[in-house]
C-alpha cells in the first residue's frame, strides 16, 4: 500500500503495460458526428457558460471537453453552483459561497442552502404529469407503469403513511425490496418528509441485513414476502421476522405482497401493516405532496461498503451533494434527456439502483427490472431494451463478457433502434467485451465504461457525448472530479500507471459515516495515506489526452521481480480461454519478499483442467504479460468468492493463503457465495514449488459430496493426506475429480453457478 510522504512504506508503482496501442487497447469504435455533438446535452451546457462568461467557451468541439474538465476541477465553486443554476434546482442556493472548510475532509457544501431531493425528482409531475416515469417489468410477468403524476400520488400516499407511524425528520426507513416500484416510492416518501433511506435487496442473508440495519436504527422496515429468480420463488417471510426481532428500534413492518406468501410475526409492539394500507386512511387532497425544505448536506440515504471484514462501512450522503452530481452524471455524461428510457441491471443492494433513480432528477422514464438477467434465456436484458425502447441500457462488465462468450448478436436477434447508450461498470470491461459490442449489438452506440464507487454513488471516470469511444479506454474524467495519477513518491503522474486519487473535493463525496462522530474511520478510510486527498485504492492510467485504464485494486497488485500490474489484465488473458469460466489470482508475496503467484480457476460445464489446460494457461500469461506473471499454481475451484455487490475476494483469498483463518478473512454474511471461501485453505502443498499442477479441491464444505481421495473438509487438520488442496496418496488432478469438470467422483454436480442459497443474482449481471 503507498504511504503519504513523510511516512511512506512502498513497494514501488506499477510500471509497464501502458494501455495505448498495445494489447489491442485504444483502436477507435465511435466517433460523435456534428449532429450529436451539436445536440448533446453537453454542448448545450457548454454554450450556457460561455454565454455567461464562464467556463473555458462553448464551442463543443471534442478537444474542448478537457478544457471543460479542466475549469470543472480549477473552480470547483463556480462549476457546481453551475450546475445548480443550469438545471434550475428547486430549492434556495442561498448567498453565500459555495464551498468553505480547508483541506478534505474538513469541507461543506453550499452552506447555506435548503432542498429536497424527492422534489427534485418529482418535478415532472408538475410539468409534464402524463410522461411515463416508471415502467416496471419482473420475471414473473408482474408488469406496469406509472406516469410521474400516479407517481408523486403514491409518494404523497406513502409519506403520509410514514408520518402516521411516527416517522420524523432524520428518522430511519430501511427496506427489504427487488428492483421495484415501492422501492423507488419508499426512498421519495422518505426523503420527502426529511427521513433517511436505506435498503438491502431481499436475497441476502439475516445476517447481512442486520450488519448493515442494525447500524442505523431504523424505525420502520419495509420488506417484500418474497422475490423469483431464474423460475424459482424464494419466499421470506422467515428471514423478515428474524430480521424485526433483532432490530430493537423498529415500530412497523410494512409488506409488500409479491409472491402471496404467508404474512411474517414480528415480535410483539411491532405493528405489522399492508403496503396499500399505508396511509390510505384519510381522503387524499390535491396537490398534497409535501416536502420538508432541508440543509443542503442533510442525509438523503445511507449506502454500504462491502464489509468483506468487519461491520460494513454505513456511508452516508446528502440530498444536495446527490441531487448535483447525477444531474451531471446522468444528464450531461450519459446524455439522457426528458422523456429517455433509462434502465441498469441492479440489485437495490448496489449503488447503481440509487444511480438508476437519479435519473427522474433528469426528467426520463426509469425501467425496473425484477429478475434473472439470463432467464429465460441469455439475452434477456435486450430484449428488454428492445421491447421497452430503452435509450440507454447499464449493465456490469461480466455480463456483456457473457453474451461475448457466448456468442450472442443482439443487434440482429432485437430491434435496438432506439439504443443509444451502453454503460458498462463494476470491473473493468476490456478490449474484447469493447469490440463485441460494436460487432454483435450495434455499431452506432456510444458504451460508456465507468468506474467510480458506493463512496461517492457515481462515477469519477466514464464518457462523454463529445468524446470516442476507444478499444479498453475509458474515454476520460468527469466533469468536477479531479482524478489524479500518483506515483510512488506522490507526484502526479501521465502516461504511467499510478494510485488512483482525487485531489479537489466534489460534493457526492459522503457527509459523514454513521456513528462515526468525530469522522475519524471516515478520514482513515480515504485520507490516511495522502492527507487531505482521497484515495480510491485502484490502479489508474491517464493518458495525456485524458483517456483513462483502470487496472484493478491497488492493494490486490500482482508483484513479480519488480514489475507490478494490476489483476484486470491478468484476468483479460485468462478468461478469454473457452475452458474458463471465473477467475481469481493472488500474489502472496509480502513487502522485500517474493511470494507465490497462485492462480484459481472455475471451469466450464464439462471441461477438465489437464496439463494441455494449464500448459495453454502459462504460455497465454507468459507471451501476453511476462514470464513473471505464469503462475507458480493453478487450482481448480468450485467457484469464485465474490462480494453482494459482485467484487472478487483477492484481498481475503491472499489473506486465507498466509494464514489467516477463513472467519477471519471474510465475513461470510457479506458474501454472495460464501461456501466456496473454504476451498481456498491451503493444504501442506499448495504453496510448495511445483510445475503449476492442479490440486484436488475442498469437498464437503463447498457442497460437493465427499469422496475416497484423502481430501477433508476440515482445514485445522493437516495431516498427510488431508487439508485442502493436499494430495493425499495418489491423487492427482484428475483423481480429485472436484478440481477437474465441476462434478465429484460420485458423477453429483456442484451447487455452485446456482447461487447457492436462493438463486441470488449477481448485480451488475455478472
Amino acid at each position: 500500500m503507498l504511504r503519504a510522504a513523510g511516512g511512506r512504506a512502498d513497494p514501488g508503482i506499477m510500471t509497464g503495460n501502458e494501455a495505448a496501442g498495445r494489447h489491442g487497447y485504444g483502436a477507435t469504435l465511435w466517433e460523435p458526428d456534428a449532429r450529436t455533438v451539436r445536440n448533446a446535452r453537453m454542448t448545450r451546457y457548454a454554450r450556457w457558460l460561455a454565454g455567461r462568461g464562464l467556463g473555458p467557451g462553448g464551442d463543443g468541439a471534442p478537444n474542448g471537453y478537457q478544457d471543460l474538465w479542466a475549469w470543472s476541477v480549477d473552480h470547483p465553486g463556480e462549476f457546481w453552483t453551475s450546475i445548480w443554476d443550469y438545471f434550475e434546482v428547486l430549492g434556495d442556493r442561498g448567498g453565500g459561497p459555495a464551498l468553505t472548510g480547508g483541506t478534505m475532509p474538513a469541507v461543506h457544501w453550499f452552506p447555506g442552502a435548503t432542498l429536497n431531493y424527492a422534489r427534485n425528482a418529482l418535478r415532472t409531475a408538475w410539468t409534464d404529469p402524463g410522461r411515463a416515469a416508471i415502467i416496471y417489468r419482473s420475471e414473473r410477468g408482474r408488469a406496469g407503469s406509472l406516469t410521474y403524476a400516479e407517481l408523486a400520488a403514491e409518494v404523497a400516499r406513502v409519506a403520509r403513511g410514514l408520518r402516521a407511524l411516527g416517522v420524523a425528520k432524520g428518522d430511519r426507513v430501511a427496506a427489504l425490496l427487488p428492483n421495484i416500484p415501492e422501492a423507488v416510492i419508499g426512498l421519495l416518501a422518505a426523503a420527502s418528509i426529511g427521513a433517511i433511506w436505506s435498503s438491502c435487496s431481499p436475497d441476502f442473508g439475516t445476517r447481512s441485513v442486520v450488519d448493515r440495519f442494525a447500524q442505523i436504527e431504523p424505525s420502520v422496515l419495509l420488506a417484500a414476502d418474497g422475490y423469483a429468480y431464474n423460475g424459482r420463488e424464494f419466499s421470506r417471510t422467515e428471514v423478515v421476522t428474524e430480521i424485526a426481532a433483532q432490530l430493537p428500534t423498529l415500530s412497523a413492518v410494512v409488506m409488500v405482497d409479491l409472491l402471496g406468501a404467508a404474512p411474517p410475526a414480528p415480535r410483539p409492539g411491532v405493528r405489522l401493516v399492508p403496503w396499500p394500507a399505508l396511509g390510505a386512511a384519510g381522503a387524499p387532497q390535491p396537490d398534497e405532496t409535501e416536502f420538508d425544505e432541508l440543509p443542503f448536506e442533510h442525509p438523503l440515504w445511507v449506502v454500504y461498503s462491502s464489509g468483506t471484514t468487519g461491520l460494513p462501512k454505513p456511508i452516508v450522503h446528502g440530498h444536495g451533494g446527490i441531487v448535483l452530481e447525477h444531474l451531471k452524471a446522468i444528464a450531461l455524461h450519459l446524455d439522457l434527456h426528458p422523456g429517455d428510457r433509462f434502465t441498469w441491471y441492479t440489485t437495490t443492494g448496489w449503488m447503481m439502483w440509487n444511480f438508476q433513480v437519479g435519473g427522474l432528477l433528469a426528467g426520463t422514464t426509469i425501467v425496473l427490472y425484477d429478475g434473472a438477467a439470463s432467464y429465460p434465456h441469455a439475452g434477456r436484458l435486450w430484449q428488454l431494451a428492445a421491447e421497452e425502447q430503452v435509450s440507454y441500457l447499464g449493465v456490469g462488465a461480466p455480463y456483456l463478457m457473457a453474451g461475448q462468450k457466448a456468442g450472442l448478436r443482439p443487434g440482429e436477434t432485437w430491434d435496438l433502434s432506439a439504443l443509444r447508450g451502453i454503460g458498462s461498470t463494476g470491473s473493468p470491461l476490456p478490449p474484447e467485451g469493447f469490440a463485441w459490442v460494436y460487432h454483435a449489438v450495434g455499431k452506432d452506440l456510444q458504451l460508456g465504461s465507468m468506474s467510480g464507487g458506493t463512496d461517492v454513488c457515481t462515477g469519477f471516470v466514464g464518457h462523454c457525448p463529445l468524446l470516442a469511444v476507444r478499444s479498453g479506454v475509458i474515454s476520460g474524467r468527469c466533469l468536477g472530479a479531479k482524478v489524479e495519477s500518483f506515483d510512488e513518491s506522490g507526484a502526479s503522474v501521465s502516461g504511467k500507471v499510478g494510485e488512483l486519487v482525487i485531489t479537489e473535493p466534489m460534493p457526492s463525496m459522503p457527509v459523514m459515516f454513521w456513528n462515526d462522530p468525530d469522522g475519524t474511520r471516515y478520514a482513515e478510510s480515504y485520507f490516511a495515506d495522502f492527507p487531505g486527498i482521497w484515495r480510491h485504492g485502484d490502479w489508474i492510467e491517464i493518458a495525456p489526452d485524458g483517456g483513462c485504464v483502470i487496472y484493478g485494486r491497488s492493494d490486490a497488485t500482482l508483484n513479480r521481480g519488480g514489475v507490478r500490474m494490476g489483476t484486470s489484465e491478468f484476468y483479460r488473458v485468462v478468461e478469454s480461454l473457452p475452458e474458463i469460466a471465473d477467475s481469481l489470482v493472488v500474489d502472496t508475496g509480502r513487502l522485500g519478499a517474493e511470494g507465490r503467484l497462485v492462480l484459481f480457476v472455475q471451469l466450464t460445464a464439462g471441461r477438465e483442467l489437464d496439463a494441455e489446460l494449464i500448459a495453454r494457461i502459462r504460455a497465454a500469461l507468459g507471451t501476453q504479460l511476462s514470464p513473471r506473471h505464469v503462475p507458480d499454481e493453478i487450482v481448480a475451484v468450485p467457484g469464485v468468492p465474490r462480494t453482494l455487490s459482485g467484487k472478487k475476494l483477492e484481498i481475503p483469498v491472499r489473506k486465507i493463503l498466509l494464514g489467516t483463518p477463513v472467519a477471519e478473512a471474510a465475513d461470510p454474511s457479506a458474501l454472495a457465495n460464501p461456501e466456496v471461501l473454504s476451498c481456498y485453505v491451503p493444504g501442506p502443498s499448495l504453496l510448495a514449488r511445483d510445475n503449476g499442477t492442479a490440486r484436488p479441491v475442498c469437498t464437503t464444505t463447498c457442497g460437493y459430496p465427499p469422496q475416497a481421495t484423502g481430501v477433508t473438509p476440515n482445514a485445522g487438520k493437516r495431516r498427510r493426506g488431508q487439508g485442502h488442496f493436499g494430495r493425499g496418496k495418489g491423487a492427482s488432478a484428475r483423481q480429485g475429480g472436484d478440481a477437474v469438470g465441476g462434478r465429484c467422483r460420485r458423477g453429483r454436480r456442484s451447487p455452485w453457478g446456482r447461487r447457492h442459497a436462493a438463486g441470488r443474482p449477481p448485480p451488475g449481471g455478472g
